[in-house]
């Protein structure tokens, strides 16, 4: 055997009662499971004492933005120091593949919030495949540091397509989409993504969702939609995604499923009765949240969805225009944007959390009403000029969420872990660095939200039930060693919103394939981690 891991309190996924055993792990798996009581210990070439530590599976974040750090940074401490071993990308409907040379220019200068222009990027694949294969082969074939699977974003899919017009796909159109994601399934994703408040991928109906989620269907996939609003009318938008699927034949997966502004404080037994009542009906339906109020995206995705179309040149050009620019303040602050959820902004609630022009650094930490006022101008003006001055590539803190809606919807039978980690900005949301050690720090260690065992199958089993994983998510003999070792008396987050980057505590160890990538608390030089592929078949 490669190592043992002795004397751990195993917590396998099942969510079934800890119990105490030695665990051999070999050849990138784990090879045996000894109970105390079970006749001679397993012996191998290195041992590790797990006395006082919890062993589970690798966290799986459902929901993360790392589509280019993974390539950037071979550290990748973000996720690794928390005990995820496997991250789902191609979130929120946009990231860069399948792509054609326009579109991959127009995606980066859209996503520039959530993950830098790319410029330090070698962007050598179109295809779905041909990324999956780029991240086996990163670094000098070495890989990247912890594993990935890959949604299809239907919003970029659109964009090759359609373009960024604001109307139906035609006939001819809808086809190419469904081809692209045809593709993309068969060459390895294990699903498709939507950003519903994101353009261009909002300017589709129900009717074209529906064909591509049978598309996904098709080929065993789920679908994941941020849907179309989580402010007003948002418990209609979450029935929305509930009936497209089911119409389509297709499994649902609702991204950062949360219930925000004040039109929904208490709201979350409404959103669960709607979800139960599905799921009763035969609907198969999971979720992902992150234990934090606040939301986090880019400034532009505020603006009304017409500001969108032509693509963010033209979203510029809208904003230095006056009389354009205060058709979409109007929108903004006295109707509510459908970039905002239906709901008027609230500038004081708006924090910028990063800006990629060093000029524009000061309004970092401040809300848009607090710089404003420093300024001696309207909110409107400063977010106008913020716009135009880091060319959309402001990102933010909305503090729109409720704590009771937080903890209700985590309780749920069908619930995930997602942290929707931004990692750019100065100041970027400390769910990036903490969402899995705050699960199990605040919300089963001090508030006993939820249980141990029940928690650990929330960030694991369930998560790889739904990627349709046959051998990862449980500790359990032949299955990938992606295994955590955490301390259930000290675990917890420590990135705060003032200090966001601070790594966790009481997370000693995490192996990635049974390779250690964090050893006594310190990132390794290890880079096990690689493409994790969906089947292609239903």
């Amino acid at each position: 055997m490669d190592l043992v891991i002795r004397d751990a309190t195993v917590v396998d996924g099942t969510a079934t009662p800890a119990y105490r055993a030695d665990v051999a792990l070999d050849d990138g798996r784990i090879a045996a499971i000894h109970r105390e009581g079970d006749g001679p210990r397993p012996t191998a070439r290195r041992a590790l004492d797990a006395d006082g530590l919890v062993l589970s599976p690798g966290f799986i974040d459902m929901h993360a933005h790392s589509d280019l750090a993974l390539l950037r940074d071979p550290d990748h401490s973000a996720k690794a120091a928390q005990g995820v071993t496997l991250e789902v990308l191609g979130q929120d409907g946009l990231s860069y593949a399948p792509v054609d040379d326009r579109t991959l220019t127009a995606v980066r200068k859209a996503i520039t919030g959530w993950n830098g222009d790319g410029s330090d990027i070698d962007f050598d694949w179109r295809t779905v495949g041909e990324y999956l294969d780029r991240l086996d082969r990163n670094f000098g074939g070495q890989g990247i540091a912890v594993n990935a699977a890959y949604l299809i974003p239907q919003g970029t899919v659109r964009m090759y397509a359609v373009g960024w017009d604001d109307r139906p796909a035609t006939p001819a159109e809808l086809v190419r989409m469904k081809e692209l994601v045809a593709q993309g399934m068969s060459e390895g994703a294990v699903g498709m993504s939507s950003g519903l408040t994101y353009t261009p991928g909002m300017y589709a109906n129900d009717a074209e969702l529906t064909e591509l989620c049978r598309v996904v269907a098709a080929h065993g996939g789920y679908y994941c939609p941020h849907h179309r609003s989580y402010g007003a009318g948002a418990l209609a938008a979450y029935e929305e995604m509930v009936e497209l699927t089911r119409d389509a034949g297709c499994a649902l997966h609702l991204a950062h499923a949360t219930m925000n502004f004040g039109v929904n404080e208490g709201r979350a037994p409404d959103l669960l009765a709607l979800l139960d009542n599905a799921l009763d009906a035969g609907a198969d339906i999971s979720l992902d949240t992150y234990p934090y109020t606040p939301g986090c995206t880019t400034l532009v995705a505020m603006l009304p969805s017409w500001a969108g179309e032509g693509g963010p040149e033209s979203v510029l050009t809208r904003l230095a225009d006056d009389a354009s620019a205060e058709r979409i303040r109007h929108h903004l602050e006295v109707v509510g944007s459908d970039g905002c959820h239906g709901v008027p902004i609230e500038w004081d609630t708006i924090e910028i959390s990063g800006v990629g022009t060093p000029s524009l650094a000061g309004h970092v930490g401040r809300t848009v009403a607090e710089s404003a006022r420093l300024r001696g101008e309207a909110p409107w003006d400063t977010a106008r000029r913020l716009l135009i001055e880091d060319r959309l590539g402001s990102t933010i803190l909305q503090h729109v969420g409720h704590e009771e809606n937080v903890r209700q919807i985590m309780r749920h039978r069908v619930h995930t872990g997602g942290s929707d980690g931004i990692l750019q900005g100065d100041k970027p949301h400390p769910r990036a660095y903490g969402t899995f050690p705050q699960y199990l720090g605040r919300y089963v260690r001090e508030l006993g939200i939820l249980g141990l065992e029940e928690c650990v199958a929330h960030l694991t089993a369930r998560p790889a039930a739904r990627l349709r994983l046959p051998d990862r998510g449980l500790v359990r003999e032949g299955y990938r060693a992606d295994l955590v070792l955490f301390d259930p008396r000290t675990v917890g987050a420590g990135s705060t919103f003032d200090r966001p980057r601070t790594l966790p505590e009481g997370i000693p160890h995490v192996l990635v394939d049974g390779r250690p990538v964090i050893e006594d608390g310190r990132r390794t030089s290890v880079l096990a981690g690689r493409a994790v592929r969906g089947t292609g078949r239903p």
